[in-house]
This record gives C-alpha cells, sequence and structure tokens, in this order.
C-alpha cells in the first residue's frame, strides 16, 4: 500500500501539470493564477511546519494550533487571490458585454 507521504509526492505532479496548463493557456486572471501558484507556497510552507511540530513538540501539525494556523494562512490568501481573479474576470465580462450590446443598438 501506498503511503500518505508516497501519496502526497506523487499529487504534486497532476497539480504542476495543471498550473502548466493555466500559465500556457493565456487565459486565466492573473490574480487567480498567483492564488493557485499560492498553494505551492502552501506547500513549501506547511512540509517544514510539520517538521517543527514532530521535532519542537513530538506532535504532528494539525495538533500544534498556532503553526498548523500559520501555515492554513498561506492557504487561505491563496485561495482568497483566486476567488478575487475570478471576480475580477466575471466582472469585466459583463462589463465588456455589456458595453458591447449597447453599441449594437
Amino acid at each position: 500500500m501506498i503511503s500518505k507521504e508516497t501519496l502526497f509526492a506523487l499529487s504534486l505532479f497532476p497539480y504542476l501539470g495543471f498550473l502548466w496548463f493555466l500559465t500556457k493557456s493565456g487565459k486565466t486572471p492573473r490574480l487567480a493564477l498567483m492564488g493557485f501558484y499560492g498553494t505551492l507556497v502552501f506547500v513549501a510552507v506547511t512540509i517544514p511546519a510539520a517538521i517543527y511540530a514532530k521535532v519542537a513538540y513530538n506532535e504532528s501539525l494539525a495538533n500544534v494550533d498556532w503553526v498548523h494556523g500559520c501555515a492554513e494562512a498561506f492557504l487561505t490568501i491563496a485561495n482568497i487571490l483566486v476567488v478575487l481573479g475570478f471576480r475580477e474576470a466575471v466582472i469585466k465580462a459583463k462589463e465588456s458585454s455589456q458595453n458591447g450590446g449597447e453599441e449594437q443598438n
């Protein structure tokens, strides 16, 4: 059976592919794309945070609230960027369709 650590490491490859396609398409809102890349920052922060929790407290990351909360803050920021990026794109698309419709009348 595959360990959770191996599965976690393997899950990065599909995500990197996802980021590659999003970036290459050029259609993803810049702010949202930054948020998706920010998820990698979250992963990069979580790994040392988990090691610290184990070494300093002999606990898993989930059991050391202040370390876990600090690591999760990076995921929260990344998610906010994704939402704001797509929100901005929806607003621009609505404005564009409204302006295009008015010009044809």
